[in-house]
């Protein structure tokens, strides 16, 4: 084979790989564009770039090649696919998440920060403290129990489940994961919240049981202190045991993201 021969050859190989790695960015991508931790608002667009394309050329040289495609309708719907389809499994991921933001939420309302707000970088809209706070914990977590690994095994198992190209499952029966996944994650961020609402709660009853037995004690004055004291405690507290529940709830969001990528 002459040298001119050698070179078109290799350019050839050059492009149909480019191509592979782009089909899998689609995929990829999609799913990082709206996960947290790895992904979403938070992350700078280069970096999340940078982490698409490495993770799609790893998978391109492991998984099969796509197959030709021209510039044609099919085309164009195989691409949509690939976007909603790694939209879906973000999406999946992103919900074990606004369960701790949920949690957080309602923590605040009893410690009376709920007026202390910020930007939150998983919606791009403000947010109470408290609830950036569970999410910085529920990201932490994520990386301790090795969720981005999971993540990168999700993604490559998706593409035997559903390659590039091939026609979405039984669209009803996968979407059948997603109310039942939903309503764990409502659990999931009511009971985290639970036992410090409760003590909270009791907290305030104490302090209007005394404000009304006492009209000079004045409730704001002295009860919001010790309200956000208490609160901080049981938040300390809290958080020694709140691994072995977001595990759990990472689990089953991964089950559920499994079920979507069929």
């Amino acid at each position: 084979m002459d040298t001119v021969s050698l070179v078109a050859l290799t350019g050839v190989d050059l492009f149909a790989m480019l191509g592979a790695v782009l089909w899998y960015a689609l995929r990829v991508g999609a799913a990082l564009q709206v996960l947290p931790a790895v992904g979403g608002r938070g992350i700078p667009v280069r970096a999340r770039l940078v982490i698409t394309l490495a993770l799609s050329a790893a998978m391109a040289s492991v998984l099969p090649a796509p197959p030709p495609m021209g510039v044609d309708a099919a085309t164009v719907l195989g691409v949509l696919r690939e976007f909603s389809l790694g939209v879906a499994i973000g999406m999946m991921l992103r919900l074990a998440f606004e369960a701790g933001r949920l949690a957080g939420e309602l923590v605040s309302v009893g410690m009376g920060l709920s007026f202390a707000t910020m930007a939150d970088p998983l919606s791009g809209t403000s947010s109470p403290v408290l609830s950036q706070w569970f999410y910085l914990a529920f990201a932490l977590l994520f990386f301790i129990v090795d969720g981005h690994l999971a993540l990168v095994n999700l993604l490559a198992d998706s593409y035997g489940g559903v390659p590039v190209g091939a026609a979405l499952p039984d669209v009803a029966g996968l979407l059948a994961a997603v109310p039942e996944f939903f309503g764990a994650c409502l659990r999931a961020g009511l009971l985290l919240a639970l036992p410090v609402m409760m003590a909270l709660l009791a907290v305030n009853l104490a302090f209007g049981v005394l404000a009304r037995a006492a009209s000079q004690l004045n409730p704001i004055a002295v009860g919001l202190p010790v309200s956000l004291l208490a609160g901080l405690t049981l938040m300390m507290l809290l958080m020694r045991g709140i691994e072995a529940p977001v595990r759990r709830l990472f689990e089953d969001a991964f089950t559920a993201a499994r079920a979507l990528a069929g």
